[in-house]
């Protein structure tokens, strides 16, 4: 699968020296998106007018007027459906302008939850408008950059983020809840997206966390609605479901990589958890993205 990178997308000589970049919404700057890929940087679609489906992971999205989405380094995706009225922006911009001690305490969990409730967001009339000023802003220095505007783009870039964030704040239990447990559970998933492959266990990751079993259910109940191995069992179900989508492995090499002994004991967690096979699951994947 192709992964795009932001420093191999060159318009102009300045943008060798640019961790950022704004096009307009079209077609033609959207070429590269229609078929799956990752790429190393964020990836932000704001619509003015018209609309297009982004497909990201395993879901698809809507995005009219109003509606802003947020693809984040190393998510599968791509866009379809685009209308021939569409009328935004595109704001491509490195991990890097995340490293802020605002952003590293605002955004602490962004990796493990905040990713997916971003990549479709509404904002209400006022707040896009003024979204839309911080974008004309950041267009223009992308356009003629200088080192002191640079430095004014990074700013805005992150203004314009943590009024996203804002916007769910109410939807989203971890960044709603600021209890004492809250780091414990952001602190779980992170080891969860690191391990994931050779720990299968609430007893591995109660011992990381120094606490109980039962304290560790308690704590993913409140933040995130399930229990701690329903937990770990939805993200070795969404890695099965990206290796089966864009991948060019067999079952056998999946089942190896992610750690089952053998392809039959795939076919087991993939029929207990949804009711198909993997052969079924790849085929209907297929269909939402082919057909």
């Amino acid at each position: 699968m192709k992964k795009l990178e932001i420093k191999k997308n060159i318009q102009k000589l300045e943008d060798k020296n640019l961790s950022f970049r704004v096009f307009d919404l079209n077609e033609e700057n959207l070429k590269e998106y229609f078929k799956p890929h990752k790429k190393d940087h964020f990836f932000i679609i704001v619509i003015e007018k018209g609309t297009l489906q982004p497909h990201i992971e395993d879901k698809i999205h809507y995005l009219k007027a109003g509606k802003i989405s947020v693809v984040f380094p190393e998510q599968v995706h791509f866009i379809s459906d685009l209308s021939p009225d569409l009328k935004g922006k595109i704001i491509l911009f490195e991990e890097i302008l995340f490293c802020s001690d605002i952003l590293k305490n605002e955004l602490s969990t962004y990796n493990v939850n905040l990713s997916t409730q971003l990549n479709c967001t509404i904002l209400s009339q006022e707040d896009f408008d003024q979204s839309l000023n911080a974008i004309k802003i950041i267009k223009g220095i992308y356009e003629n950059p200088s080192l002191i505007k640079k430095e004014q783009a990074r700013f805005q870039i992150k203004i314009f983020l943590l009024s996203l964030i804002e916007s769910v704040h109410g939807l989203h239990p971890i960044l709603n809840n600021d209890s004492a447990d809250k780091h414990i559970y952001v602190r779980f998933k992170k080891l969860l997206n690191e391990h994931y492959k050779q720990y299968r266990t609430v007893q591995y990751y109660a011992e990381e966390l120094s606490i109980t079993p039962k304290k560790l259910n308690s704590i993913t109940k409140k933040h995130c609605g399930e229990t701690a191995i329903q937990a770990i069992h939805n993200r070795i179900l969404i890695e099965i479901k990206r290796q089966l989508m864009f991948s060019d492995l067999s079952h056998k090499e999946i089942a190896f990589d992610l750690g089952f002994n053998s392809p039959s004991a795939l076919n087991k967690f993939v029929k207990s958890k949804l009711k198909e096979t993997p052969t079924e699951l790849q085929q209907e994947l297929a269909q939402m993205y082919i057909g």
